[in-house]
């Protein structure tokens, strides 16, 4: 963002909020569409961008609310950015579309500590000079993104998750492993009546975070115990909104998620 320029930000869940904070510390910003007044559940229906952004965020996957973009906005010439931490090689996708891609390694990726950036050229030569060298792009590009000593295993990780992926079909396998395992969950909500409620709308659902409640916090309390002496941890939802949070990362394999829709069959059973 150069001096005296606008960036937009399109808000659809927390991550988006807390892009738009660090922004604002460096220049002005331009909300071009914000979802939480109905509660981050839905992409947005209009984007109204500004003049002349410098560029437009958006974030894909939004791991809280359980929202994904699973069709990219038309912004015209304006250069999109996404933060892809979450569904980065989840599924194919088109980055000819993207000036900029950052994701931090460790949904999809590897172990946490390494972070990918796929940035257009033209945009290195935009970036700022006054800033300090090691938050520069061009240095790690000009440098192989060897300026400083990077955290080599969890690169070396990152490498062996990419023959993974190759080794079984590459990203159209990928998507096709999520889709499934996410069809499972996505399932025993949608069977249940309303007992589990899932909180983003159908045609915004994410294929990695499903988020749902349940008909009080005692069942969730309930549910998210009784699933942990099954063996099943980690499904309490982000303290910031509650619920569960199944998250269906692209390790997880389908026996999990087929686990986890049969604990709620049983589990609606019993207390629905």
């Amino acid at each position: 963002m150069p001096a005296g320029a606008t960036a937009d930000y399109i808000l659809t869940g927390a991550w988006g909020e807390k892009a738009v904070a660090e922004a604002r510390k460096i220049g002005d910003v331009h909300v071009a569409a914000d979802t939480s007044a109905g509660g981050y559940r839905d992409l947005p229906a209009t984007i109204t961008l500004s003049a002349q952004p410098a560029y437009v965020h958006l974030t894909s996957n939004e791991t809280i609310q359980g929202v994904q973009w699973h069709n990219l906005p038309d912004l015209g010439a304006a250069p999109l950015i996404a933060d892809m931490s979450s569904d980065i090689l989840s599924r194919p996708f088109d980055a000819s579309r993207f000036a900029l891609i950052y994701a931090g390694a460790q949904k999809n990726l590897g172990p946490a500590g390494a972070t990918v950036v796929i940035i257009r050229r033209d945009l290195l030569d935009r970036g700022r000079r006054d800033l300090p060298t090691i938050l520069s792009y061009a240095t790690y590009a000009k440098n192989d993104s060897l300026y400083n000593t990077p955290p080599a295993f969890a690169v070396y990780m990152l490498d062996l998750v990419l023959g993974w992926i190759g080794d079984l079909g590459g990203l159209e396998a990928i998507a096709q492993r999520n889709q499934a395992k996410a069809g499972l969950v996505y399932g025993a909500i949608d069977r249940s009546g309303g007992f589990y409620r899932g909180h983003a709308a159908p045609q915004a659902r994410s294929l990695m975070n499903v988020t749902f409640r349940l008909p009080s916090e005692e069942l969730e309390k309930q549910f998210v115990a009784e699933a942990k002496t099954a063996g099943m941890v980690g499904l309490g939802g982000h303290r910031s909104v509650g619920g569960i949070r199944a998250s269906l990362y692209n390790a997880l394999e389908e026996e999990s998620a087929q686990a986890l829709a049969a604990f709620m069959d049983e589990f609606l059973q019993r207390n629905g």
